[in-house]
């Protein structure tokens, strides 16, 4: 859920289905060629308006955003397609006012500061405990040897630091997207490890007739 999660808000950001470099370098760092709207008309916000509203929108962002036009056609659109979570939750902009819609059609400076502080604290307090209850219960595992557990347990500890530390760094030099992309691999196989070795010896293990009552700790 999470990869899909990943796919759905980020895997657009370069108008290509499928995660890229691209698309963590437009995320983070930003587009010059694209504002924030359209990026997101064309990625994680794609199905929240037609394919005729999202034009109308994309063809008066590249004229500038003017004002007249706004008063005349587009307001309307947004009203349709955007207010319903643009002006009643709290951090989105509101989209029933133009200069915050016009915030948000200039080109794309990536993420704010707001955001990544947001989002680093969101991971790394709500992840960590993941990888904590996953590390614990793969601690009881058999048949590892010792290192190979503390060494999987840690790793995604220490990928999950480098993860939200790129963004920052991809925010200043895009050149960091790869470390991203490498942390996310890096805690995503650790992850999956963890998970399959745990749920074969406890749900597979047992009904095969195989107990165990030793300190699992111990070669």
């Amino acid at each position: 859920m999470a990869s899909a999660q990943i796919l759905v808000t980020h895997g657009m950001a370069d108008e290509k289905f499928g995660l890229s470099v691209d698309d963590i370098v437009y995320s983070y760092h930003g587009n010059p060629e694209h504002s924030l709207i359209e990026t997101k008309l064309n990625g994680s916000m794609s199905d929240k308006a037609s394919s005729v509203d999202k034009l109308q929108i994309i063809k008066w962002v590249r004229a500038g955003a003017p004002k007249e036009q706004w008063d005349d056609q587009i307001k309307t659109v947004f009203m349709k397609n955007c207010v319903s979570c643009h002006s009643v939750i709290l951090g989105l902009p509101d989209f029933t006012q133009y200069e915050e819609v016009l915030s948000v059609s200039q080109p794309s400076g990536g993420a704010s500061a707001t955001t990544l502080t947001r989002s680093s604290h969101i991971h790394i307090f709500a992840i960590s405990f993941i990888f904590l209850f996953n590390g614990l219960i793969f601690s009881l595992s058999v048949g590892v040897r010792t290192w190979v557990k503390i060494s999987i347990i840690c790793l995604p500890f220490w990928f999950l630091i480098i993860d939200v530390f790129s963004w920052w760094l991809t925010k200043i030099t895009p050149e960091f997207a790869w470390l991203t992309i490498i942390s996310g691999v890096g805690y995503s196989i650790c992850s999956a490890i963890t998970w399959f070795v745990s749920m074969y010896q406890m749900w597979v293990l047992p009904r095969k007739g195989h107990l165990y009552q030793v300190n699992t700790w111990l070669d």
